[in-house]
Parts: structure tokens; sequence; C-alpha cells
């Protein structure tokens, strides 16, 4: 297959971002994270942290997630929960980016958004719980006594934005092509993986 996009979704802690940026290097291409909430936020005039939090609202519901989902189909925004509107808008952002060139895409159900594209990538990167947790107190400045519960939060909300979007489960390695584990391999060990694929 002829890589033109990688799309991660990662574990908190686990460092997905970081190899994103380091793959991106690698190959010369643009990595979008933050970047694509930040364009919604933007086009809609409404704030970061309010998106966060219409994400942090979905329901993990697959009953739910299917109504929803038949409402978007029917081209009438009004009939959209503010979370489907930030699903539909984050997927355009994506769509428009990737038409712009190769780029790595790291969360926002980016898999999905692509999925009718050519030569895309989808890689969950994990990692083990005591490497995520010094992660996220390291860099996160996340205080020792509260790791454990921000972490299984963070991961709670990602897995349910992701079968909103998807109807499929977060961690299921069947929804990837390749699954990395950070801890083994370390951040350059994972970015060079990647980069390796996107290269060959």
């Amino acid at each position: 297959m002829n890589i033109r996009y990688i799309t991660i979704e990662r574990e908190f802690g686990s460092g997905g971002t970081k190899i994103a940026a380091e793959a991106a290097k690698k190959c010369g291409i643009a990595s979008y994270g933050r970047e694509i909430m930040e364009a919604v936020a933007k086009e809609k005039n409404v704030s970061v942290k309010a998106l966060e939090e219409y994400e942090e609202s979905v329901s993990g519901s697959f009953i739910y997630s299917m109504f929803v989902m038949a409402q978007s189909q029917t081209g009438n925004p009004d009939l959209l929960s503010p979370e489907a509107k930030l699903y539909v808008a984050e997927s355009q952002v994506i769509k428009n980016l990737a038409h712009q060139g190769p780029g790595i895409f790291v969360g926002h159900c980016a898999s999905e958004a692509l999925k009718d594209m050519d030569g895309v990538l989808r890689v969950f990167i994990r990692a083990s719980e005591e490497d995520k947790a010094k992660r996220a107190i390291r860099d996160y400045g996340i205080p020792e006594s509260q790791v454990t519960a921000v972490c299984r939060k963070a991961n709670r909300r990602r897995a349910n934005y992701y079968s909103f979007c998807t109807r499929k489960k977060w961690n299921d390695p069947s929804n990837y092509d390749i699954v990395l584990d950070s801890s083994r391999l370390g951040i350059d060990g994972c970015a060079q993986v990647l980069s390796a694929l996107y290269m060959k």
C-alpha cells in the first residue's frame, strides 16, 4: 500500500502526540492533533474548551450513537446534537487538510473521516500503566494522587467518542492496521516504525 496518511488513536499518556510529531519530522509531512479542534473552534467561533466539553458529554451507548448518526444523514444541522455537530465539523477539517497533502492525524476519529480515501494507515498506540502514569505526571503535571483517575477518565472519553463516531470499539486491535507499544519501542522507535512504513 502506498501510504499517504497515518491516523493515530492512542491511550492517554502513551506518547502518541510526540510519536506523531517525530514521525512527521522524519517523513517531512505535517502532523495534526489539537490543530483540528482549534480550526473547528475558530470556524464556529467557540472556545476549544467548549468543544472538549462536548466530546466529554458523548454517551457510549451504541443505540444513541446510531440515532445521532442517522440524524446526521438527513443533512439538517438543526437535528444534530452538539457532539454530532462537532464530529461532522472535525471530519470536514480532517478531509480538507488531507486534500492539502500527506499528513499524520492524531485522534478525532480521523480514520473514520478518511475511510473513503486511499493510502490510510490506521495506528493504535498503547503503553504500560506505569509508563502512562509517569508520562502524565511528568508531561502534564498531574498530581500522583490523581493520575490513575485522570488517565481512566481520559481513556473513557476517547473510547466513548470513538464508539460514537465509528460504532466500533476504540481499543479493538482489529480496527487498526498496526498496534505499537511505546513502552517496548520507545517514542523514537515508534516514530521510526511509522516513518519506515510511510517511506517504503
